[in-house]
Order: C-alpha cells, then sequence, then structure tokens
C-alpha cells in the first residue's frame, strides 16, 4: 500500500476528550474515527490489524475443536425472558419494535441464541460434545463509554459456547479453552494475566479473565507476591486479622457530633479495625415471576471500619439488578440514624453483615441515637443479620488467604473471559440430551469471549513509546513500513520502487511512502504507525548500494545491501514472529475433542 492512497490522516496534535495513550493514538494515527459516542469506524490500519487477530483466533478455535457459525445480531426479546436476563441487563440492552410492534434487542451476547439453536438440533449424546463459536458484532448501551475501542457501545467479539453431557467433560471443554486463549494472546504478542473473576450477567460459579496489565485499565487486579494467586477485585479474598478476646459488657457513649467512622476512632482512641461501620443501600431484585423488578429494598450493610465495601460482592449476595446508596430521605424514613447507626436492636430491615464482623469482639458500633455509640459490641451476643457474607474489598497490604504472603493492586484491561456455565441456561431453556440411558438430561455449558476489537487497543496500550505505536510483529497492520527519501531523483525512486515489488514478492505486507515530505516527517509519521520494521532508501544509502534497517521498538540501524534486502527483511520478520509462536508453544499444544 502506498501511504500517498492511504485513507486515513495522521495528526500531530492530541486530540481532545481522549482520557486513554491507545485512543490517542488511534485517533493521531488515522486507525479510527468516531461517529456517535462509543461507536467508531475501523479505518484500513485498524482493519488490517483485526484481521489478523481473528485469523490466529479462528486458528486457535478450529484446532481446539471449535466449528465456526454465525448467529443474528437482532434477537427476540422473549428468548431473554425465558433465561430471566431482560431484567438482569437492564438498560445495557438496546429494545427496539418491528413494525408489528414486536419486541427486540441487539445483541450484548449470544448465550440465548445459541442455546435456543442448540436445544432444537442436539437429540442424544452421540451430538455432543460441541464447540461453537463465531465473531460477530455485540451492542452495549453502555452508561458510560470511553477510552475509544476499549468500551465501546458497538464492538466485535468472539464468543464459544461449549455443551457437554456432564461436568467432567465441561471441564475438558474449559480446559481446552483456556490453553486456546493462552496461546491466541502470545501469538498476538500479548502479555496477559489469568485472575479470577466474578461472572457478573452473564451466570455461572466459577470465570476466569485474562488481563493485560495498563495504567488505564478500568480492572483492578489483587496478586499476591508469595504465590501465583491472582483475582479481580470484584472477587478476590483478602485475610482478616482478628483480635481474640473475651467480650466486655455493652456501654455506651456520648460522641457529640461524631459522624463518620474516622472521627470516631480518634474521638475514642481506637483503631478503625475496631470499630463497626453502617453503609445503606437501596437495591431492585427481579420478581420470581418475571414480570420486572421488585420495589427498592432498604439495606443495612454493617462491615469492620477498616475494611471498604465491596459492591460487586454486595449485589451477588443479594442478587439485585440494581443497587445504589440509599438517599436522605431513604435512610430517614427506615428511622435510622446516620452517623450513628447500628444493626443492635434494629427491626424491620434487611441487615447484612460482612465476614469479617462476626470474628471480632469488642467493637465500637452506632447507639441508633444521635451523638451516641456503644462499646463492645458483640455479633450474636447483641445482634444478629439476616446474612453473612464477603462483602469486604481488599486493598494493598492485605495477607493471602492461600500462602499469607502480601496482596498488591494494579489496573487492567479485560481482554478475554472463560466461564463455566453449568446447567444455568439449559435448565431454565430446556436444552436437553438423550442419555446413554434414554432419560432427557440437561447439557452443561461453557461460554468464551474475547474482545476482538478491544485487543487492538490493548496491543497499543501494552507497547508504545513517546513517539507512537510499536505493534506486536504478529498483528501489525504492515510487516515493512518502507520510506524513500528524495524521491524526485530518478536513480533513488526507481530503487525505492524496485524494493517495494521486491519485498512483495517476497511474501512481505509493505507499506510504502512515497510522498514528496521531508525526511522528518516520514520518520515521524513510521514511528506514529508502529510497523515493526522501517527500511529507507535514500541517495546517501545506495552510494553503498544498501538499504538503512531499523526495527521499531530499537534506537539501533544496520545497513544491508540492497540486493539481500527482501530476505534479510524476511528473516527479520520471521525472528520477530517465532518469538510469540515459541510463546505460544509454551503454554502447550492444542486440546481437541
Amino acid at each position: 500500500m502506498r501511504l500517498s492512497r492511504l485513507f486515513g490522516r495522521t495528526q500531530r496534535e492530541v486530540p481532545a476528550d481522549t482520557d486513554t495513550i491507545s485512543h490517542q493514538l488511534m485517533l493521531r494515527a488515522g486507525l479510527i474515527q468516531q461517529l456517535a459516542a462509543g461507536v467508531y469506524s475501523l479505518l484500513p490500519l485498524a482493519l488490517q490489524v483485526e484481521q489478523k487477530i481473528g485469523q490466529i483466533i479462528r486458528e486457535e478455535m478450529n484446532a481446539a475443536g471449535g466449528q465456526e457459525l454465525l448467529m443474528p445480531v437482532v434477537q427476540p426479546i422473549e428468548l431473554w425472558r425465558e433465561s430471566g436476563r431482560d431484567t438482569v441487563m437492564g438498560d445495557v440492552l438496546f429494545r427496539l419494535r418491528d413494525r408489528r410492534e414486536r419486541l427486540l434487542c441487539l445483541g450484548p451476547t449470544h448465550e440465548e441464541v445459541i442455546t435456543d439453536l442448540v436445544r432444537r438440533t442436539v437429540r442424544s449424546y452421540r451430538d455432543l460434545p460441541l464447540r461453537l463459536y463465531q465473531i460477530q458484532t455485540k451492542f452495549r448501551d453502555e452508561p458510560r463509554s470511553r477510552a475509544g475501542l476499549i468500551r465501546g457501545r458497538e464492538f466485535s467479539m468472539k464468543d464459544l459456547y461449549s455443551f457437554d453431557t456432564d461436568e467432567a467433560a465441561m471441564d475438558r471443554s474449559y480446559r481446552a479453552m483456556y490453553r486456546a486463549y493462552q496461546r491466541i494472546f502470545a501469538r498476538c504478542g500479548l502479555s496477559t494475566i489469568p485472575v479470577e473473576a466474578d461472572s457478573g450477567a452473564i451466570g455461572g460459579k466459577e470465570s476466569v479473565e485474562f488481563i493485560m496489565l495498563a495504567d488505564s485499565g478500568e480492572d483492578q487486579i489483587v496478586r499476591c507476591a508469595g504465590c501465583d494467586y491472582a483475582a479481580n477485585l470484584e472477587r478476590a479474598e483478602f485475610f482478616r486479622e482478628v483480635d481474640d478476646e473475651p467480650p466486655e459488657p455493652l456501654e455506651e457513649v456520648e460522641t457529640p457530633g461524631v459522624k463518620t467512622i474516622e472521627d470516631l476512632a480518634t474521638f475514642l482512641d481506637v483503631p478503625q479495625s475496631r470499630t463497626l461501620k453502617a453503609v445503606f443501600y437501596s437495591c431492585t431484585r427481579a420478581r420470581e415471576d418475571g414480570t420486572g423488578v421488585t420495589e427498592p429494598e432498604l439495606v443495612f450493610v454493617a462491615i469492620r471500619g477498616d475494611i471498604p465495601v465491596n459492591e460487586i460482592k454486595l449485589i451477588n449476595a443479594l442478587k439485585c439488578v440494581d443497587l445504589w446508596l440509599a438517599t436522605d430521605e431513604e435512610v430517614q424514613q427506615a428511622g435510622l440514624v446516620a452517623g450513628s447507626a447500628s444493626p443492635v436492636g434494629l427491626d424491620g430491615v434487611r441487615v447484612v453483615v460482612d465476614r469479617s464482623v462476626p470474628e471480632a469482639g469488642n467493637l465500637v458500633a452506632g447507639a441508633n441515637r444521635p451523638d451516641m455509640h456503644l462499646r463492645n459490641v458483640y455479633y450474636g451476643r447483641d445482634y444478629t443479620a439476616d446474612m453473612v457474607v464477603d462483602i469486604g474489598s481488599a486493598r494493598p497490604g492485605d495477607r493471602c488467604v492461600h500462602c499469607d504472603g502480601t496482596l498488591t493492586l494494579a489496573r487492567g484491561i479485560e481482554v478475554g473471559h472463560v466461564f463455566k456455565l453449568g446447567l444455568v441456561y439449559s435448565e431454565r431453556m430446556g436444552a436437553r440430551y438423550l442419555g446413554t440411558d434414554g432419560v432427557e438430561q440437561p447439557m452443561y455449558m461453557g461460554c468464551y469471549g474475547i474482545g476482538h476489537t478491544r485487543m487492538i487497543a490493548s496491543a497499543i496500550e501494552q507497547s508504545h513509546d513517546d513517539e507512537g505505536i510499536v505493534w506486536p510483529a504478529p498483528i501489525a497492520p504492515y510487516d515493512v513500513h518502507l520510506v524513500g527519501l528524495n524521491l524526485n531523483r530518478k536513480p533513488v525512486a526507481a530503487a525505492a520502487e524496485q524494493l517495494y515489488a521486491d519485498l512483495q514478492a517476497a511474501g512481505l505486507s509493505v507499506l510504502f511512502d512515497d510522498r514528496a515530505e521531508s525526511p522528518g516527517v516520514k520518520f515521524n509519521d513510521a514511528d506514529l504507525l508502529g510497523m515493526p520494521l522501517r527500511l529507507t532508501v535514500s541517495p546517501r544509502n545506495l552510494k553503498q548500494q544498501a538499504v538503512e534497517f531499523k526495527r521499531r521498538a530499537e534506537d539501533e540501524t544496520w545497513l544491508v545491501p540492497l540486493d539481500e534486502t527482501p530476505a534479510a527483511a524476511r528473516a527479520e520478520l520471521r525472528a520477530q514472529c517465532d518469538a510469540a509462536l515459541a510463546a505460544a508453544a509454551a503454554a502447550g499444544p492444542p486440546l481437541s475433542d
């Protein structure tokens, strides 16, 4: 491709309203253009990357026993009501009506559609296992689309669904996909960390995210310095220190003007870990008859004063559709005293207690009267709860539950997610098969997604410098960026044109900068666009019958004889791609049926 003909334009200035490196560089390099909030066109360079990623994904999915199909974007809402997720997805679901007033939605994911497809087709155990996948456009009406392709409202995703006869077979499919994901990311030149994750609206009881570390990431990752434990903050476990001491008598104490845990700890000269924090939430849940959501219900959350509430854990514990901090009006209507509330003597309000609380004795808690608190509050003696569950959020310095090591926090981008769905959808939607004994049984399912277009942005977040993008060789838009300097000189133009043809004949994809621009502009654009290898043809180099080579990731340049350039460029690109293949091989061979 001649750069003079390439659709898209580079920019020198950082575009306004961009908060991530990848978003800035993709706009500056002319890879994407925004049409609406969270909706982008992929221009030719970005599409080249997307197609290379897609090819790697297809190869690994096929090697792991996958069969590619393509399911509709437009889905009848009845399928979502059947699974119960029309309510769970809420406003994220794009809804529309056809001319006959039938309610439809644009697919944010395809669990319902694939389950319906398989239940219409599979008859017996002989039809299983199945591993079916697609690369399809998804639509999610995100409340906060941001960061370009990292969180959009329209995006491309690879989703594979496995159907098996029993739990052991489901585990085999899960292991095959886990291995395939390791190989995909390695082959794409991306470094990822598998972490335990919350299953969210997809469902199931076990899932793992593949996270690419990046300061711009929305996900917070908890990792242990002493072992290989890693989890999304939404799911992470941590060890809670417990002071083992005998209970003391309950005692009232005046606390004038004290409203916060920080002020309470200072006023009574106790550590925050010896206080009981009250947090008020309102929540709605899906009605059991599938007719929508319940009326808002106030929930009293009690947790040790030094531990933050993890709202995702709380949502999962309560099985909420929506959760929000209660308003002052909601708190007052319930008769609660903000700043001096506790579950002691409380009636008529659902109480949820973090599991740090029952093991902690002699806590300071509110007395449910203004400017009054209680010393030596004990769970079980002074109050109980409707639910005791882990709703705490890990912090840096907490101890690991597996090895007693120290936990650290980092930020990252989720690029893949694998789920063991089990029987969640097959039982709700009647996806059954005849077993060897002739008895109908539900299929065991798994779900496996990769953020296909998100990987483009993630690669840039992971691999860039002050000058621009540094593409991993396996997914770069072009293998070689050929720069011709002083092309107004006929010998230079002839040599550059011949080399352009020879490189392509050698099987390399080439972006040829044939523009009448200065060397500075051309080199700056080459750095911005980020191809793995830059070759420069100039009057000075031609005096030596040589071409200047430069790897994008390094400052060093070297000369290669002109007639040896195509073979040398192929060898260089092969070496860069071989490193990614070696990383994939280290994960192990593909696992098929």
